[in-house]
């Protein structure tokens, strides 16, 4: 599903990255690490919204390094960031709208199945998006990218911020949307814990450089925990 080589990229003459090789298949790929490891760096560098410095990026066996954002979503690579993930003076509606833009199924149809999997936010469909509660707006987050029907969904650190009663609901999602829809994941989190209960693969990533990539059934949080100690 995507092939990264050798990547680095950062902000301005910074470099963030530095020389990150994996793959990632048709499965749940978590991003883990402390505050300031690079995981939304990484995640935006994917998406394209961040121009690499060295490297390239393959998506589908395509080669989208020098893509814009927008070329790769149409490709079918949904990014929902960390923040500003929706439009607050926007409706429910309006907003899964504008994910729909790019895909060529009927919106209604898409729509549907986006209530499907989030029936919490269809009472909402009327409402601004700036009067939903933070776990309502991280569903209609996603709801949003899985209009544009992707391949490939990047969650930029979806449970921060949310209040617990969403946490354990949100990841339970996540994983039904990768084995319903038939989607990959990738899931950059600092809950570790969490991220460990559903992920096929991990990744520990420490000052912009990876410090080991497992399956999830071989490791346990104490392992995942000596990439955060460095």
């Amino acid at each position: 599903m995507l092939k990264v080589k050798h990547i680095s990229s950062g902000y301005g003459d910074v470099t963030i990255l530095h020389g990150l090789e994996f793959e990632v298949g048709h499965e749940i790929y978590a991003i883990l690490g402390a505050n300031g490891a690079g995981k939304s760096t990484l995640m935006k560098t994917i998406a394209k919204v961040i121009h690499l410095k060295t490297g390239e990026i393959y998506f589908k066996e395509e080669n989208i390094s020098g893509f814009t954002s927008f070329q790769a979503a149409a490709k079918g690579l949904a990014l929902v960031p960390q923040e500003g993930h929706t439009f607050a003076s926007l409706t429910v509606r309006e907003n899964l709208s504008i994910g729909g833009l790019l895909s060529k199924r009927s919106q209604k149809e898409r729509m549907d199945e986006v209530f499907d999997v989030f029936p919490d936010i269809l009472p909402r469909i009327n409402q601004k998006a700036g009067s939903l509660s933070g776990g309502e707006a991280q569903m209609l987050a996603v709801g949003r990218a899985l209009m544009q029907d992707p391949a490939l969904i990047l969650l930029d650190e979806p449970t921060s911020g949310l209040a617990p009663k969403y946490v354990d609901s949100f990841f339970k999602k996540v994983k039904e949307i990768h084995e319903k829809k038939d989607v990959s994941v990738i899931l950059s989190e600092q809950n570790a814990s969490k991220a460990l209960e559903i992920a096929d693969k991990i990744m520990v990533l420490t000052l912009g450089k990876i410090f080991f990539i497992k399956d999830g059934k071989d490791l346990d949080i104490n392992m995942i925990k000596e990439g955060y100690r460095i």
